[in-house]
């Protein structure tokens, strides 16, 4: 890929302030787009230097508000015009089971994994389309998002709508030349998610053995997967390289979904 692939574009990023959405934020502007985060807790002690660096601006942000999403967009477009790149990455986790699932446990999480990516989309197709240029989006989804799981069922309902979007919206808008995908991580080190399942863990280092146990490649490697990683396949489908690529599911999980992984001998 050559550098700064992404000049003269300008991009949403939401939960732009760690994680994944950092890495992102991060690349996207190292290879030349206007980068705009947008984050409930923006991080600005973590972020400001490296972000300044790079003109990448926060913004904070409700992401279950619809008018507090469009005026992110409205911000953004006012740099040039229009937005070219989403990525909705904003989430949460829920690991509990049906009967411990409360009205608001519900709404949290389907507000903040499918209704805010839903109306993210609403407000960047409404620039995208408006020229004829068209633009790409990105959802974050989850391996949940391709085979449920059994400790986290909200959140696999979350991300399977997710994924059930990202195909209908990109096959909605593929007149407009708007590209929608996702991305389906596994478990991904160093994310406020996993970090808080670890923190919330009897023994961290067993939990941290036990998440990397469960993805075969990420037990070859002995590691978990890095942001830095998820950020690749994003640039990758904002990119003009993936022109013809839309309601692809990219799955970056180590092999997890599969099935069951081989034994270690």
């Amino acid at each position: 890929m050559t550098s700064e692939m992404l000049t003269g574009r300008t991009a949403v990023v939401t939960g732009g302030a760690s994680g994944i959405g950092r890495a992102t934020a991060l690349l996207l502007a190292q290879q030349g787009a206007k980068v705009f985060t947008a984050d409930f807790s923006p991080l600005h002690d973590e972020n400001d230097e490296q972000f300044g660096e790079l003109g990448i601006e926060q913004r904070q942000c409700d992401v279950r508000s619809e008018s507090e999403l469009a005026a992110v967009f409205d911000v953004a477009a006012r740099s040039s015009g229009r937005v070219d790149i989403l990525v909705n990455n904003a989430g949460i986790g829920m690991v509990k089971q049906i009967h411990d699932v409360s009205e608001a446990d519900w709404d949290a999480c389907i507000d903040t994994n499918l209704k805010a990516a839903f109306f993210g989309c609403k407000h960047a197709i409404r620039y995208m389309a408006a020229d004829g240029k068209g633009g790409a989006v990105v959802n974050v989804s989850s391996n949940a998002g391709i085979l449920p799981r059994a400790h986290d069922p909200v959140y696999s309902i979350s991300k399977l709508a997710l994924s059930g979007l990202t195909k209908s919206l990109a096959l909605c808008h593929s007149k407009d030349r708007i590209r929608v995908n996702a991305v389906c991580p596994g478990p991904v080190g160093g994310t406020r998610m996993i970090e808080s399942e670890l923190d919330a863990a009897d023994d961290r280092d067993l939990a941290i053995q036990n998440l990397i146990a469960a993805s075969p490649l990420a037990r070859a490697f002995g590691r978990m997967i890095t942001p830095e990683e998820i950020a690749q396949a994003v640039l990758y489908l904002v990119s003009d390289a993936a022109i013809m690529v839309s309601g692809t599911l990219i799955t970056i999980d180590g092999g997890k979904s599969l099935g069951v992984p081989p034994q270690p001998e």
